[in-house]
């Protein structure tokens, strides 16, 4: 039996075919210099030999672990072993970040899907206050304002605006008042900023948040945890909620009315922080001032 000699090269098509790829692809990795160019016949074409056959394999069995053909060229390019190990360990971080990244997507995609609406996009802070509080759909408003609190002020911020839109979800008697009152400030919309209407209205904007924050606490939310951290402004004494007024750099159609109504709701809010944090110090100075050391007390007794 005459054991055929097999050739000593190859065309690209057969080169190919050995590799389990196409001659496009290899003229591809020509040109990214994965491949070094083999020497040509005597009828000007490729000839591939048996090296260029097992790189090519190596090739493409590097390109099956997900790596781009730019990291595959760094790595068989990269010369000594103590510079490919470090250039391995660089892709796989790499390959992990991205991993993290595709498993967050799916997480989205998971919210999204559950949610069966684009509440599911937003962060999952958001989306467990409002299963904790039993909310049913939000208003297609009440959704972009959350987009626009968590791009300015993060899923914290968001989750504590989502607790009371969940709240008004929730509450069909809530949910009422707080039309109402939407109502009544789009009436007052073209008035005179300094009409005693706006803080009247103001003051009633401010006793149904009270009722909101009741509503919390009975579903079990502890409003501490959601609050926002205010800040009190040295030279003003005003009080602010720094994620907000970042978002206030957005374009808005607020008449003067109608941000002297947000002013005014403001404002007693602070006024109102300030008298409990004024309360909280009061109590714990006089705590201190009256206190006793329990193991005299023991002792006494």
């Amino acid at each position: 039996m005459i054991t055929p000699t097999p050739p000593r090269s190859v065309k690209i098509g057969e080169a190919a075919a050995l590799a389990g790829t196409t001659p496009r692809a290899i003229r591809h990795y020509h040109a990214l210099g994965l491949l070094p160019e083999p020497e040509r016949g005597a009828d000007g074409r490729r000839r591939y030999g048996y090296d260029d056959i097992v790189r090519l394999l190596w090739i493409r069995r590097m390109t099956g672990t997900g790596l781009s053909l730019e990291d595959i060229r760094t790595v068989m390019t990269a010369g000594d072993n103590r510079r490919r190990r470090t250039l391995l360990e660089e892709l796989e971080e790499s390959l992990a970040e991205k991993a993290e990244t595709v498993r967050r997507q799916r997480e989205v995609l998971h919210r999204l899907r559950e949610a069966d609406s684009d509440l599911g996009l937003l962060s999952p802070q958001v989306m467990e206050v409002l299963d904790k509080l039993g909310a049913g759909p939000l208003r297609p408003d009440e959704l972009d304002a959350l987009l626009v609190t968590e791009r300015f002020g993060g899923p914290e911020a968001a989750a504590a605006q989502a607790v009371g839109f969940g709240v008004l979800a929730a509450d069909e008697g809530l949910r009422a008042e707080q039309d109402r009152l939407d109502r009544a400030a789009a009436a007052l919309a073209d008035t005179d900023p300094d009409d005693p209407r706006i803080g009247e209205l103001a003051a009633r904007y401010l006793a149904h948040y009270r009722a909101m924050e009741d509503a919390e606490r009975a579903a079990g939310i502890d409003h501490a945890e959601y609050e926002p951290e205010l800040v009190v402004d040295e030279e003003t004494g005003e009080v602010e909620w720094p994620e907000i007024k970042e978002a206030m750099r957005l374009p808005g159609t607020l008449s003067p009315a109608e941000a002297r109504l947000a002013e005014l709701i403001g404002r007693m809010t602070a006024e109102e922080f300030l008298a409990a944090e004024e309360a909280k110090e009061t109590e714990k100075a006089e705590e201190e001032a009256g206190g006793t050391d329990p193991v005299e007390s023991a002792s006494g007794a």
